[in-house]
């Protein structure tokens, strides 16, 4: 294989953990139940920004939210998986996510992997000098929307997004995989070909999307833990 790309969501995909939710049960459990009670009256971009608001007005600081994500559960394999196969030298991996720009920055150089990936596509984030982690969506809210059918949530279509990183590449990759658990993941696994590869996890609601929707032109193969997705990428190099 000459050209390969491979794509990951992050949580609970590359991560074994969701970003935006774990940083609240480690340092503002009362404001995860806001969240919980919550999630389906407001988008969840939005949300988060809200509660990260919130956090910060009750003396969370930026030092426990790194914290957080310094700690959140990320497997050995999964590292492994990745620094191996890019040491292999013809593939270029790219992560396209819901989550936000200093999350992902931060975890992926804690484990060392921050130099693997040639993009980051997601929503935006920044610090004060106050400490306040400002989130924003990565479609503005009052800006042109995406016109995605699927079923993509309002601050991003993920199959709009990885169309413009083909575009961004060109020539067209010999073979794209791509790692995704959550039903937001369907939409970017409809644009893959039949030479492509869908690792989709087994919880979350991908594969529920799979099952319900079909459609799919490339290969699926679920999985479950880290250490699979291990043994597959020792098959593609």
């Amino acid at each position: 294989m000459s050209r390969q790309l491979v794509v990951f969501d992050f949580d609970w995909s590359m991560a074994d953990q969701d970003t935006d939710r774990w940083v609240f049960e480690v340092n503002a459990p009362e404001i995860r139940r806001w969240m919980e009670d919550n999630e389906d009256k407001i988008q969840f971009t939005d949300m988060i920004a809200h509660a990260l608001r919130d956090a910060h007005a009750r003396g969370v600081t930026r030092e426990q939210l790194e914290h957080a994500l310094r700690i959140m559960p990320f497997h050995p394999a999964m590292v492994r998986a990745i620094t191996n196969l890019k040491a292999v030298g013809n593939t270029t991996f790219f992560c396209l996510s819901n989550a936000n720009s200093v999350y992902i920055s931060l975890i992926l150089k804690d484990k060392g992997l921050d130099s693997m990936f040639t993009e980051i596509v997601t929503n935006p984030a920044e610090w004060t000098p106050e400490g306040l982690l400002v989130l924003r969506r990565r479609v503005d809210p009052n800006g042109p929307q995406h016109t995605c059918k699927v079923g993509c949530s309002a601050n991003m279509c993920k199959g709009d997004e990885l169309e413009a990183f083909f575009t961004r590449h060109t020539p067209a990759y010999d073979r794209v995989v791509y790692v995704g658990d959550g039903s937001n993941d369907f939409c970017p696994a409809l644009r893959l070909r039949s030479q492509d590869l869908l690792l989709c996890r087994t919880f979350g609601g991908l594969h529920k999307r799979i099952a319900k929707d079909g459609g799919l032109k490339c290969e699926v193969k679920y999985w479950t833990g880290a250490w699979e997705v291990e043994e597959v990428f020792k098959t593609l190099a």
